[in-house]
């Protein structure tokens, strides 16, 4: 009768939550996620506001690779306290491994993409592009061919095909710093002859990271562009601030681009980017693009998991672009990209 009299197994009474802490916390690490993460749970149950209880759960569940469990528990905590410096970090850090751990080893790309304006002439650039993902031990990289097609009217009629071809990559050089390096090249005259980047990102606590970079261009001379950024995860949202400094012949100049993105699982967001400036936030790919003095910009980009195997992003933007001295146009922008999953894990 004296057995039935015995607090509960894991009773505020009975132990020790910080001892009990640093044992799970030790079965984790040494690799009994199984054990470690059922221990935690009891112990969430006598504890329900132990935080670094259920921080600890969130990270053995993602060490295990149930990434939306993962972010559930945290969201939890964060409900109560969403300023959780620890917290944040694992949640930044559950995102960034439940991308990195996709399901998808090998996947085939296709996508198009055009750039329109009628100011002063009539111009109408479409990009065709075709090509291969593969998830390295490292990181995942992309190979593939941009076939460029121009239809210029009115003060000049040019109808030009041409190819490019590029290669991209995400390097992970360590569990806090991780880097994209692309080069691209064209035997083309509107195409850049020679397109290089190479970024590489910190992240920080608290769902902050920074990064810095710089973009390479060769059409008949040398361009550089350097930026920096910041970027902060806030529970299912993102932001991030980015400058680009453009290396002209008449002295640097500079823009500024705020991107909100928010997630409605790890793979699927809707993003919204407004920018100002001369440089672009993304690439150069025709050679009249050098040409804009500033311009004001919104896009709006879809990014959707179809089924397991397909992945879809949709894009469209609108510029207010300076292309001489006081003079304005307006600019247009579309894209649509098609990733289908040839190899899983």
């Amino acid at each position: 009768m004296g057995l039935l009299t015995l607090p509960p197994l894991y009773s505020q009474e009975a132990i020790n939550p910080e001892i009990e802490y640093l044992r799970i916390r030790e079965m984790a690490f040494s690799g009994d996620y199984n054990g470690a993460a059922i221990a935690a749970r009891k112990l969430l149950n006598a504890f329900p506001s132990y935080g670094d209880v259920r921080i600890l759960l969130g990270r053995i569940l993602a060490w295990q690779k149930d990434y939306e469990q993962a972010a559930a528990v945290i969201d939890t905590l964060l409900q109560t306290e969403p300023n959780n410096a620890d917290a944040l970090e694992a949640k930044r850090n559950i995102s960034l491994w439940s991308k990195e751990n996709t399901a998808v080893a090998t996947d085939l790309r296709v996508g198009y993409s055009f750039d329109y304006f009628a100011k002063p002439y009539s111009r109408y650039w479409q990009v065709f592009n075709v090509g291969a993902g593969h998830r390295f031990s490292w990181g995942p990289a992309v190979a593939g061919i941009n076939v460029g097609d121009l239809i210029a009217r009115d003060t000049t009629s040019i109808y030009a095909t041409e190819l490019q071809f590029e290669a991209e990559a995400y390097p992970s050089l360590s569990d806090k710093n991780y880097a994209y390096v692309a080069y691209a090249y064209s035997p083309g005259k509107y195409f850049p002859t020679h397109r290089a980047a190479f970024e590489i990102w910190q992240i920080l606590p608290a769902g902050w990271a920074v990064s810095a970079g710089i973009n390479y261009y060769y059409f008949d001379r040398n361009i550089f562009i350097a930026l920096v950024s910041v970027e902060k995860y806030v529970g299912k949202y993102w932001f991030s601030g980015k400058c680009f400094v453009y290396f002209k012949d008449k002295g640097p100049t500079a823009s500024f681009y705020l991107n909100a993105r928010r997630y409605f699982n790890n793979f699927d967001y809707l993003q919204l980017t407004l920018g100002t400036g001369t440089a672009p936030d993304e690439p150069f790919d025709i050679q009249s693009d050098i040409m804009r003095l500033s311009a004001n910009s919104i896009r709006l980009a879809y990014n959707v998991s179809v089924s397991s195997k397909v992945r879809l992003r949709i894009g469209a933007g609108y510029s207010r672009e300076e292309y001489e001295e006081s003079v304005m146009r307006d600019r247009f922008e579309g894209s649509i990209n098609l990733i289908y999953a040839l190899k899983m894990k």
